[in-house]
């Protein structure tokens, strides 16, 4: 039995405008000690379906579906209900530290909290503990630290104080989104091997938010492709870096530089713009920006499997070796 079973899980707002369809029938499965990446562009329903996951989206939100952990449902359980599962269980790092953090308690407080609350340690035991993470997230004079206030840290001090919050009661899943945004590249590359070592040794499962498909390509096993709240293409990370199936995949993998290639110092940019979510088209969400698009694209595609763990949602049968940038054929 998978860890993590998601089946059509459905998220949507209640606007002045209104309904924003954030997230729309997205399913999927993490196994115990599996690293899953979900990417897509700003817009693409990452963020919103880590929030599902765990109760946490804004007032007007609300979600569908089934959500699954440990073959337990998820959704539908009361706020004291997840409260114990939250932090425990499965633990979230915030794309935001700053506002993530409780500004009248000092950093100490904040995770002693977690352990004694958790995991019932006594308080010099758990602060014990704190100031370990602290020092294995690189976070210079744990110990003084300990003692300072959230807007005494900087935003890179900060976002490493929620990774150790996070990593603490060494969950079974933990949701990292954009884990490592706020930090230098040294110590990305220290977090990120911190991560792989925590999922190695306790079989902590991670559900990593990121658009740094660098960091996905050297720490996920498998990656899940999002757009306009839609899964686009799901494998193996070795096999959608390789041999992408989906146009949009193959545009988010052109758009990132790289150093074995010439380039003429212009990014390849996927042309014109993320759908609207309050409306969102008929056919297949991409085919406005697709330059393989044809007459069946009008038609939505369903998410179909390809190959052994292989699925995508197009119309087409294989992307083409060679072609230029232009449409292949008008939809």
């Amino acid at each position: 039995m998978a860890l993590l079973e998601v089946r059509d899980l459905t998220v949507a707002f209640d606007t002045p405008d209104g309904v924003v369809h954030a997230v729309n029938g997205i399913s999927f499965d993490l196994d115990p000690g599996e690293t899953l990446g979900l990417v897509g562009e700003s817009g693409s329903g990452k963020t919103q379906t880590a929030l599902a996951l765990l109760g946490l989206l804004a007032e007007n939100g609300r979600a569908s579906g089934s959500v699954r952990f440990r073959g337990q449902e998820l959704l539908g359980l009361t706020t004291s209900e997840l409260s114990r599962i939250r932090g425990s269980k499965i633990s979230m790092i915030f794309q935001d530290p700053v506002s993530s953090l409780n500004p009248y308690m000092t950093i100490g407080d904040q995770l002693v909290e977690v352990l004694t609350h958790h995991r019932n340690l006594r308080r010099r035991e758990a602060r014990s503990r704190a100031e370990e993470m602290l020092n294995q997230v690189r976070l210079s004079d744990p110990r003084d630290r300990m003692r300072q206030y959230p807007h005494e840290l900087s935003g890179g001090m900060c976002q490493r104080v929620m990774i150790a919050m996070g990593l603490l009661c060494q969950p079974d899943l933990l949701i990292a989104d954009e884990p490592t945004t706020a930090l230098d590249v040294t110590v990305q590359s220290q977090i990120n091997s911190l991560m792989g070592e925590l999922s190695e040794q306790s079989s902590t499962a991670i559900l990593l938010i990121t658009h740094d498909l660098g960091v996905v390509a050297g720490l996920c096993d498998r990656v899940l492709v999002m757009y306009a709240g839609q899964e686009m293409e799901l494998a193996e990370v070795h096999d959608l870096f390789s041999d992408p199936r989906h146009p949009y995949t193959e545009g988010l993998l052109n758009s990132v530089p790289r150093l074995d290639q010439a380039r003429s110092g212009i990014l390849n940019a996927i042309p014109g713009n993320p759908p609207n979510l309050l409306q969102l088209p008929e056919g297949c969400p991409f085919s406005s920006r697709c330059r393989y698009r044809f007459d069946r694209c009008r038609e939505r595609p369903d998410f179909e499997r390809v190959s052994e763990g292989r699925y995508k949602r197009c119309h087409l049968e294989g992307i083409p070796e060679q072609a230029d940038q232009g449409t292949t054929e008008s939809a």
